[in-house]
């Protein structure tokens, strides 16, 4: 059994997220999570909200409420919507948590003492219409990159270049809108992560398992311009942790909280703490997660993540805990993931185009429908689209005609013929010697997408698992063999319900709520039985015996019908107001 550390880059707290952010890190982490979990492997899955920083300040305003309660309602929103999709978090926690605070102040101490923090004087937006500095999302203008009109102070959505605000062309306030800003001096820490910079690189050179996007992208920021740039880790607001050594103030710093980049991050290991006490456990519960000294060095640590997180998470967050001096773990690897498109286009929240998670559950509850459509085309090797009509295909082919279809058949049959309990059956023959020896290959192909963290794979040698039951179903040929060999029908039956019970094992990452059903139907206990991973076709063919007594269960899935389809594109096109 191994220890294993999952967490999924964290969801800002700034409103509901779209499909995109969905499929681009919290899905994939909870199947890989589902998975390592059957696979009898101990698992902490890891989340949190973030929640500091100018888009939490900025959404607080727009709906008229403090930033606090904005971003208690928004986490209990996120928390429920996620827990909607079938997310099996260990813990989800809050940015905002004092385990966050007090450990934000501690790293930044430790990095302070190893000279690594610099105070550096800026020149800043000072707007005086809003009577404040304009940090980051604050100031809104063109990129100079690549022209987007509505890029903001932090980063370009449309090219996702990193600014400052004062790259931007022809800015204005995102408060007020006001144009008439000025440029005024504020000090600030730095992060010295240039002096981190051949750490960095030895330790990213060590990771050959990590894909090219990712360790592109770090080369990138390691080599390209000038190299690697220290980069600020305070701003001008009133929302976030205080800038302090420790305890200690930090003179002055007064008036000022550390950037959220900086402190978004440190949650990951902070949830932990936020679970262990919540659950009433020492320490050293958590402690053992994070720390290489405390039992730590033998955890496997992984990290889901959308492309423009990819930074944060091989340069910004590595060089504050390597750079702390103390024996955090780090990272062993990153599974980074390209865009999530709409119809050919980008998601947008203020057309109205593409689909949010709470429009989503509203139109679709089966939050199965959902996990199989988004994770069997994941956005991995490159952008990936998502149309209805892709969503209709999964739904109605994959789910519907290949896995449920098979369900359906061989149980209702058998329940038909031979009653609620398993039949005797009479020996395995030919076809059930070449089904067994097909499986065996699925199973190892299978169970290697999963280790290697190869979503798309895993589903699409899943769905050919399903198809050689239905295969084996009509080759077979109970209804035909039950007039003239009623035990060679009846060992047909016999491995049918034997495939439906491993098939509820083996789709239980992608589809936990059918796998449920399926299971429940099949009189087993649920939790026990997902554990029960396969060591062989044979064995899995054979795991319910003789006598064994079943029902036959709800319809699994329901189809989607053309109307409906067109329905769903005009509704979610954009068009509409």
């Amino acid at each position: 059994m191994a220890r294993i550390l999952i967490t999924s880059a964290l969801p800002y707290i700034n409103g509901v997220k779209h499909l995109g952010n969905l499929v681009g890190s919290i899905l994939p982490s909870c199947a890989y999570a589902r998975f390592m979990r059957q696979r009898g492997h101990e698992v902490m899955f890891l989340c949190a909200t973030d929640e500091h920083g100018t888009p939490a300040e900025i959404a607080a305003a727009k709906a008229g409420v403090p930033v606090e309660a904005y971003c208690a309602e928004m986490f209990e929103v996120q928390k429920k919507l996620c827990e909607g999709f079938g997310i099996s978090w260990d813990w989800f926690g809050r940015s905002s948590s004092a385990q966050n605070r007090a450990l934000t102040q501690h790293l930044a101490g430790e990095l302070d003492k190893a000279g690594l923090i610099s105070e550096v004087e800026e020149r800043q937006f000072y707007s005086p219409t809003d009577g404040r500095f304009l940090p980051d999302r604050y100031v809104e203008g063109a990129c100079p990159n690549c022209g987007y009109a509505r890029a903001r102070g932090d980063q370009c959505e449309n090219c996702t270049k990193l600014l400052d605000p004062t790259d931007l062309l022809d800015p204005h306030s995102a408060i007020s809108g006001a144009k008439d800003l000025e440029i005024r001096a504020t000090k600030h820490l730095y992060l010295r992560q240039s002096a981190m910079r051949e750490r960095l690189r030895a330790w990213i050179s060590s990771k050959q398992d990590w894909s090219n996007l990712v360790s592109s992208i770090a080369r990138k920021w390691l080599d390209d311009g000038d190299g690697l740039q220290d980069r600020s880790i305070t701003r001008d607001l009133k929302w976030g942790v205080p800038v302090r050594k420790g305890d200690q103030p930090w003179p002055g710093m007064e008036g000022k909280v550390f950037y959220v980049w900086f402190d978004a991050p440190i949650e990951y290991i902070a949830s932990a703490a936020e679970w262990a006490e919540a659950r009433g456990l020492p320490d050293s519960a958590w402690r053992r997660w994070w720390r290489t000294d405390e039992g730590a060095a033998d955890v496997r640590y992984v990290q889901f993540m959308g492309k423009d997180n990819v930074p944060f998470h091989t340069i910004n967050f590595p060089a504050t805990i390597m750079g702390s001096g103390e024996p955090w773990k780090l990272v062993d690897l990153i599974k980074g993931f390209n865009w999530l498109n709409y119809d050919g286009g980008k998601f947008s929240t203020s057309q109205g185009r593409g689909v949010f998670m709470d429009q989503a559950l509203e139109v679709l509850p089966d939050s199965d429908v959902w996990r199989w459509t988004l994770l069997s085309n994941a956005p991995e090797g490159s952008d990936s689209d998502f149309t209805w009509g892709i969503l209709q295909t999964a739904l109605n082919k994959d789910l519907a005609d290949v896995l449920g279809n098979f369900v359906s058949r061989v149980t209702k049959f058998s329940a038909a013929k031979f009653g609620e309990t398993l039949p005797e059956g009479g020996a395995p023959g030919p076809l059930e010697a070449e089904l067994t020896e097909a499986l065996d290959k699925a199973l190892t192909a299978y169970a290697a997408h999963w280790e290697a963290v190869e979503i798309r794979k895993a589903a699409s040698e899943l769905r050919a698992i399903w198809s050689l039951g239905n295969d084996y179903l009509q080759r077979a040929a109970p209804w035909s063999s039950f007039k003239t060999d009623p035990a060679l029908a009846a060992q047909t039956v016999r491995v049918g319900v034997n495939l439906a019970r491993l098939y509820a094992i083996l789709s239980a990452p992608f589809i936990p709520e059918a796998s449920g059903k399926i299971l429940r139907a099949l009189n087993l206990p649920e939790e026990e039985t997902l554990k029960a991973w396969p060591a062989d076709a044979a064995s899995a063919l054979t795991a319910l015996p003789a006598g064994h007594a079943f029902a036959v269960p709800e319809n699994l899935f329901r189809k989607m019908e053309d109307s409906g389809r067109e329905a769903l594109e005009a509704r979610f096109s954009g068009v509409a107001a």
